[in-house]
């Protein structure tokens, strides 16, 4: 089943992309819940005339996502966490820690748009995160976890 995402979905595609998924999961989950529509000649024709006009606003908008990500560019960012013994952590530092600590360095961000590679943080340490500002730009960040002075 051929349909037309109205929204961004995990794992399977970005908002206006053409996707063909199963007919249940088209039928009960993404139509539903608003997530996509079926893609008709008559749909199909719609999004090419929005694209088309949207190919040169898309433009500004990659610009401005792209100065974003140039802010994490020598970016010193330290995550404080209570910590014991061996360096491991009290509880854990997760995306929305992440996006809580950018948010005070001035870069607005939501949480879903950071991935951290292997998840949740448990121990002190440098650790890599994926930070998505537009579907074209996609920066590595390195950030420091450490413990909280006692």
């Amino acid at each position: 089943m051929e349909l037309i995402l109205k929204r961004d979905v995990e794992n399977l595609g970005f908002t206006d992309d053409v996707v063909t998924v199963k007919n249940g999961y088209g039928r009960n989950f993404l139509i539903p819940q608003g997530h996509a529509v079926l893609a008709t000649p008559s749909a199909k024709k719609v999004l090419a005339e929005t694209l088309k006009q949207r190919a040169f606003k898309e433009k500004k908008i990659i610009e401005d996502a792209q100065a974003e990500a140039e802010k994490l560019n020598g970016l010193e960012l330290k995550i404080t966490a209570k910590a014991g013994e061996g360096d491991k952590l009290f509880g854990s530092v997760t995306n929305a820690n992440l996006a809580e600590a950018l948010e005070k360095e001035g870069i607005e961000l939501d949480k879903k748009y950071i991935t951290i590679a292997g998840g949740t943080i448990k121990r002190t340490g440098m650790y890599e995160a994926k930070i998505r500002f537009h579907r074209e730009v996609v920066a590595d960040f390195s950030f420091d976890v450490i413990a909280e002075a006692k």
